[in-house]
């Protein structure tokens, strides 16, 4: 068996923003691992919030020992970027090797489209009006906020898509005290959900705090190790294949979560759609699923996700699994 990594970058549709800044392009490494004449990928987005690099997911995927199980792999790596792209190549080269789709190998139905959301960069109230009035076509949108001066801007997408969901996302951008000033508007305003609003080393603060909108862990949430420290604080956990390390682990997550109480959001992080793939699986039923990677690139995979009003399609066999 050989594994392979090679850089890919993306470029964006138009910049994106969130409150740790801005990027104009999604640069992202693609693991190939052959074995018998077969070939199956992963994509993972090495993230900086999490000390990760381009360079440093390479090296501990080149580290990895020669034929290496998917079960070995689960120990040999934390869960992280690396360990997604190597586990999500070997379900997508199981599956070929079997013949079948990786939701036949998981064991789960097969899938259907599931609503997804669009996310908002975070701007000038102005310009999140504008946005949002561009896409109100859409049922679900996300607004990327995470600063003192957020009500003018809540304010404004609503006002340009007054009839879609809407979800925030704070990327752990709030204060206590912000949080607790805004969550009454977030109610009024019709928000459905609230996501990571306090940094996730100080989220004890959420601990007997009213929540009138469900709160989602993203930040504080990777894998099944995080749900003890989750208790009393959040609703919903936001599950990324880049942050568990994989599919394997993301449903494990799913499973685990669910018999704890948490309503389910499946995310992503700016990526192409190798790497949403086999989020669509984790996504089924979920109370949020935001797979939109591909909906930000300018451009994308050959055989890329379908995306329609019905939502995000699951993957053809020749793009993944």
């Amino acid at each position: 068996m050989t594994i392979t990594v090679s850089p890919d970058t993306f470029k964006l549709a138009e910049a994106f923003t969130i409150s740790r800044g801005s990027r104009t392009e999604a640069r992202v490494l693609t693991v190939s691992v052959t074995r018998c004449g077969h070939t199956g990928r992963g994509e993972c987005v090495p993230y900086a919030r999490y000390n990760e690099t381009l360079d440093s997911v390479t090296e501990e995927i080149l580290a990895l020992p020669e034929g290496i199980t998917r079960a070995a792999l689960q120990s040999a790596l934390p869960a992280g970027a690396a360990r997604n792209a190597v586990d999500c190549a070997l379900w997508d080269l199981e599956a070929k090797q079997a013949g079948k789709r990786a939701w036949d190998l998981a064991g789960l139905p097969a899938p259907g489209p599931e609503i997804t959301a669009y996310t908002l960069s975070l701007d000038t109230p102005e310009k999140m009006r504008a946005s949002a009035a561009k896409h109100a076509f859409r049922p679900l949108l996300k607004i990327k906020l995470g600063t003192p001066d957020d009500m003018p801007r809540l304010e404004a997408v609503r006002a340009g898509a007054p009839k879609s969901r809407i979800i925030v996302d704070a990327n752990e951008g709030w204060s206590a005290e912000v949080y607790a000033d805004l969550a009454p508007h977030l109610l009024r305003l019709g928000v459905a959900l609230v996501e990571q609003p306090l940094p996730a080393g100080e989220d004890d603060a959420l601990i007997g705090m009213e929540r009138p909108v469900p709160v989602c862990a993203d930040e504080s949430c990777h894998d099944r190790a995080s749900l003890p420290a989750l208790k009393g604080k959040y609703d919903v956990i936001n599950i990324k294949i880049d942050k568990t390390g994989g599919l394997t682990e993301a449903l494990a997550l799913r499973d685990t979560a669910v018999a704890e109480g948490y309503r389910i959001m499946v995310g992503c992080m700016v990526g192409s759609s190798l790497a949403m793939a086999p989020a669509t699986l984790v996504a089924q039923g979920a109370m949020i699923t935001d797979l939109d990677g591909p909906l930000l690139l300018a451009e994308d995979r050959p055989n890329a996700l379908q995306f329609d009003a019905a939502g995000v399609h699951p993957p053809v066999a020749a793009l993944w699994g």
